[in-house]
C-alpha cells in the first residue's frame, strides 16, 4: 500500500454514466475519499458501498467526495449504482493500471483487495485502511481522519 504522507497518483477513468473523472480535477477543491473495492454485487462490497451511502451527507460535509473503484466495467457499476441508489461515482479500472498504482494488495493472495485512501485537498494520502472483511471500518476511519483535518 501507499504511504500516509506520500503524494496520491492521478489517474483517468470513466464512471458509471461513462464520463472521464480525474483525480487532479479535485486537488485545491475538495478532500477525496478513494476507496477500492473487489466487486461489484458481492455481500461485502455491497455493505462497504451502501455504507458509504449512508454516510454521503456526513463525508460530504467535511468538504469530501467519495470515488468507489473496481475492475468492474461501467456498464456493471452502472446497474450496481442504481440499485443502491448510490450518490457518489464509480469508477472503472477494467485493466486494473490504478490498482497497481495505488498497490493496493489482494487478499488471501486470491481476490483484488479492499483499500480506502483519504487525500487532502493537496493531493497527500492522510489515512489508508486495509481491512478486507470489516467494510464499515473504512467509512468510520474515513469520517475520523476527515473531521480531525476538516479545512475550508
Amino acid at each position: 500500500m501507499l504511504e500516509v504522507g506520500c503524494r496520491a497518483p492521478d489517474f483517468e477513468l470513466l464512471d458509471q454514466d461513462g464520463e472521464v473523472v480525474r483525480l487532479s480535477d479535485h486537488h485545491g477543491r475538495q478532500h477525496v475519499v478513494l476507496f477500492f473495492y473487489p466487486k461489484d454485487n458481492t455481500m461485502v462490497c455491497t455493505l462497504e458501498v451502501c455504507a458509504f451511502r449512508d454516510a454521503h451527507g456526513a463525508l460530504s460535509d467535511t468538504g469530501a467526495v467519495v470515488l468507489g473503484i473496481s475492475s468492474d466495467p461501467v456498464t456493471s457499476h452502472r446497474s450496481f449504482a442504481s440499485r443502491w441508489k448510490l450518490p457518489y461515482r464509480l469508477l472503472a479500472d477494467t485493466d486494473g493500471v490504478v490498482r497497481q498504482a495505488y498497490d493496493i494488495p489482494r487478499t488471501f493472495g486470491l481476490f483484488p483487495g479492499r483499500v480506502t485512501y483519504v487525500i487532502d485537498k493537496e493531493g497527500t494520502i492522510r489515512s489508508a485502511v486495509n481491512d478486507p472483511l470489516r467494510a464499515s471500518r473504512h467509512v468510520y476511519e474515513a469520517l475520523r481522519v476527515l473531521k480531525g483535518h476538516r479545512t475550508s
